[in-house]
């Protein structure tokens, strides 16, 4: 296992990114961060009131995880993060190059809709999904796994395939 690396956990809202993140995490013993945790309360506040976020509220926070990474990169760490456009991901590993994983989890607006209508206690209302997966470009370069394979096999895989 290479423990150097830094693996971004992404895709929409409600694929099930912390909850891969953090086992990702404790299976490799380094840290973990939900990208959630750094933004700034205007995003959230934005956010809560059920507007999407643009790439100028973006850009802040993509530089604070990137300095995230940066300061984890001999260690290694497990970030969850949206990661939604190309853009987003290049400012993500910048001088990261070869150290960073993406993980894209993946799953059809209908299947992660239903998984949002049971979650209690998030500030992303319902109706962002659908702009989410307008702005979500998905990624040609990172770990595609579907949303259908319980966690544990989802982890799995990802160590299998940075090993």
């Amino acid at each position: 296992m290479n423990k150097s690396l830094i693996y971004i956990i992404m895709g929409v809202s409600g694929c099930g990114k912390s909850t891969i993140a953090k086992l990702l995490a404790t299976r490799l013993k380094v840290p973990y961060f939900d990208g959630d945790d750094f933004h700034p309360k205007a995003n959230v506040q934005k956010m809560v009131k059920g507007l999407p976020l643009n790439d100028l509220d973006r850009k802040g926070w993509l530089r604070t995880l990137n300095k995230v990474a940066r300061e984890h990169k001999k260690k290694g760490a497990v970030i969850a993060c949206s990661a939604l456009k190309e853009s987003y991901r290049s400012q993500l590993k910048r001088t990261l190059e070869g150290q960073m994983v993406f993980v894209y989890l993946k799953g059809t607006f209908e299947e992660i809709h239903a998984r949002l209508q049971g979650r209690k206690d998030h500030y992303m209302p319902i109706e962002l999904l659908k702009s989410q997966f307008e702005t979500l470009e998905p990624p040609s370069d990172a770990i595609e796994v579907s949303i259908h394979h319980s966690p544990d096999g989802i982890v799995t895989r990802i160590i299998e395939e940075t090993q």
